[in-house]
C-alpha cells in the first residue's frame, strides 16, 4: 500500500468513526486539551530570539494553521516563574499568553477568564528568551472554554457564534461543563477546548468525545 492509499483509509476511518458516533448520539464533539502556552507578534519574536528570527513548526495542531513551534520561553512573574512554555504560531498582531488557574497561582498573577484576543485591561508579564526579554504591559488571559466548529456543524448542532452551552463529560468524573462557548468560522475543525485544569478535574483525554447540551447554559 502506497502513501497515497495509506492516507485515504486513514480519512475514510476518520469518516466512518465520526458518522458512527454521530448515529449514536448527534450532538458529540472531540475534545483538545490546551496547556499553557505562548503566542508571539514579530517584533517580540526578533526581542527574544534575535533579528530576522523565524518560528520553527514543530508539530500541527487541531485548528488549520495553527501549529506548535519547536521555541519555548520562560514566563516569569511577579511570585515565581515557569520555563519552556511553548510557543504556538503562526505570529499574532499581540503578543498573548494562556496559563491555567495553577499556573497562575506559581506565577503569583490573577488574570481573567477570556476568549483569545480580548486582552484589554488583563495583567501583564515577563518572557525571557535566549536573546532578550520582553515586558507585557497586558496579554496573560485563563482562556475560556470554547468549541471551534463551521457554520455547517453549527447549523447541525442548533447553535450561533457567540452562544453558550454545557457539556457533558462521561466516566469515573462524570461532569458537566458549563457556559462553553461557541466559535464559528469557515476554516474551524470540530474540537472543544480546554486547559489542563479542566482536563484533570474531569479526568479527560485528548480526542475523547462528550455531548453538547444548551439546556441552562447562560
Amino acid at each position: 500500500m502506497d502513501n497515497r492509499e495509506e492516507l485515504i483509509q486513514k480519512i475514510t476511518e476518520m469518516v466512518l468513526e465520526h458518522w458512527n458516533r454521530l448515529s449514536a448520539d448527534p450532538y458529540q464533539v472531540p475534545v483538545g486539551i490546551s496547556a499553557r502556552h505562548v503566542h508571539l507578534s514579530r517584533d517580540h519574536v526578533e526581542i527574544l530570539f534575535g533579528a530576522g528570527y523565524q518560528l520553527t513548526p514543530e508539530k500541527s495542531l487541531s485548528q488549520p494553521g495553527q501549529f506548535a513551534c519547536k521555541e519555548q520561553v520562560e514566563v516569569c512573574g511577579p511570585k515565581g516563574s515557569i520555563k519552556k512554555v511553548r510557543i504556538l504560531g503562526p505570529e499574532r498582531k499581540q503578543s498573548q499568553v494562556e496559563m491555567a488557574f495553577s499556573d497562575c497561582r506559581i506565577l503569583g498573577i490573577n488574570p481573567p477568564v477570556r476568549t483569545s484576543g480580548d486582552l484589554k485591561e488583563t495583567p501583564g508579564i515577563l518572557l525571557r528568551g535566549p536573546v532578550g526579554e520582553v515586558s507585557l504591559k497586558e496579554g496573560v488571559i485563563i482562556a475560556d472554554r470554547h468549541i471551534h466548529m463551521t457554520s455547517e456543524e453549527a447549523s447541525w448542532f442548533d447553535v450561533s457564534d457567540g452562544d453558550r452551552v454545557n457539556v457533558l463529560v462521561p466516566g469515573e468524573k462524570a461532569g458537566v461543563l458549563g457556559r462553553v462557548l461557541v466559535r464559528v468560522t469557515s476554516e474551524s475543525r470540530l474540537d472543544l477546548h480546554v486547559d489542563t485544569d479542566d482536563a484533570n478535574a474531569f479526568l479527560l483525554r485528548q480526542g475523547q468525545w462528550v455531548t453538547i447540551r444548551k439546556d441552562d447554559a447562560r
